[in-house]
């Protein structure tokens, strides 16, 4: 998952560790500070950028997703320019790939299983979504830029397509959940065929999530996530992809950050005439074409900015903090899932019931959080001196 290559850009690993922190951070709980001071806006700002929104529109927290998956598009170029410099084949490197989806799919289906009393089969986690779609987006390495554009295109039109003709279902006001004025979050007219558990996607989880063995039969997936979302995925993951040819042309740094910013202005302006025309609205839970191009367009401004500050401006060293995350984004994405909850649960144990009310009770989930986040982080400050990386 991490860039290989003799010309590694430091912009790409820091712009990955800033996505793993993120991550990494939901520990922090905003939220509950928030319940706890009400009245704040600063915590109420912090706490719905730490979320998820409930279905249309986009967060911090929804961009965290779609730019660890542009930056697996990133990465390629560089992945098979390092591997093919080594002597690896077209064979040799596309069995390497499969062997990786694999694990990728595998090892998110591991992580939704933990503390469950059978494998969940489940295929909405990132890691898995990405596993999915990464022999495909390997394959269209290989094609022209020309060719890879069509790609992008049949995917998004092909996925939308899906959903428009897909008949409109009823919908149970009971479970679909309710916005801040206490309505049903529901999408009327020609939108309605993007509803939350009604749509073309999670119509067919109900049919194949049913073929594995489970605890009880599948009926629909509480935030609404889907297995067919790894199809659009791969649409942001060849965003990123065209991302990663800019940065290994020969263009200058300056061009490079032009291009990028082009990218990014546009398909934000797109995404946003997309949804609010009602072609298509912008859900990042089902994974829209609109949020394909509005995410990319984020993720594309995102590169920018650490493009700019780092391998413009020479500020490498502001950000080590991030770079000892981004380096080893598997082993952080891993400990975010498991290592966090044995923290968490021993740090009473050592410290006292009541430490976390060192601040006062408000703050009693920031600080309990904070501690854990570091402890996190040097683990990884650990393993980046010694120099293990995970990869696969």
């Amino acid at each position: 998952m991490n860039q290989t290559s003799t010309q590694r850009n430091h912009a790409v690993d820091i712009y990955r560790g800033f996505v793993m922190f993120l991550m990494m951070a939901e520990v922090l709980e905003f939220s509950k500070v928030s319940e706890a001071i009400p009245d704040s806006k600063f915590w109420s700002f912090l706490a719905f950028h730490q979320s998820h929104v409930e279905w249309v529109g986009c967060s911090l927290h929804d961009l965290i997703q779609p730019s660890f998956s542009f930056l697996v598009g990133v990465a390629l170029p560089f992945s098979i320019s390092s591997r093919m410099s080594k002597g690896a084949g077209f064979n040799l490197l596309f069995l390497h790939t499969i062997k990786r989806s694999l694990i990728l799919i595998l090892l998110g289906v591991f992580l939704r299983s933990v503390d469950r009393n059978m494998t969940n089969w489940t295929f909405e986690d990132t890691l898995t979504q990405i596993g999915l779609g990464y022999t495909f987006l390997f394959l269209l390495g290989f094609l022209k830029p020309s060719m890879q554009w069509v790609s992008l295109v049949v995917i998004l039109v092909g996925y939308w397509l899906a959903f428009a003709l897909y008949p409109v279902q009823q919908v149970d006001f009971y479970l679909i959940g309710k916005g801040d004025e206490g309505q049903p979050l529901l999408l009327n007219g020609f939108a309605a065929h993007w509803n939350k558990f009604s749509n073309m996607a999670a119509g067919f989880d109900t049919w194949f999530l049913n073929l594995f063995p489970r605890e009880k039969p599948y009926t629909f997936n509480r935030g609404g996530y889907v297995t067919l979302s790894f199809i659009p995925t791969l649409g942001t993951m060849i965003l990123g992809l065209f991302a990663g040819n800019i940065l290994k042309s020969e263009k200058t740094n300056q061009e490079k950050l032009r291009q990028f910013l082009i990218y990014g202005v546009s398909l934000l302006v797109i995404g946003f005439l997309l949804n609010l025309s009602g072609i298509c609205p912008n859900v990042k839970r089902i994974w829209t074409p609109t949020w394909v191009l509005f995410s990319g367009g984020w993720c594309f401004l995102l590169l920018s900015l650490f493009y700019f500050l780092v391998e413009i401006k020479g500020k490498n060293s502001w950000f080590e903090f991030l770079k000892i995350i981004g380096v080893n984004s598997i082993a952080a994405y891993v400990i975010a899932h498991t290592l966090v909850y044995f923290i968490a649960d021993n740090l009473p144990v050592h410290l006292g019931k009541n430490y976390a009310q060192i601040l006062g009770e408000h703050y009693e989930h920031l600080v309990n959080g904070a501690l854990v986040l570091f402890l996190e982080w040097l683990v990884l400050w650990w393993m980046y001196k010694k120099k293990i990386f995970i990869k696969i």
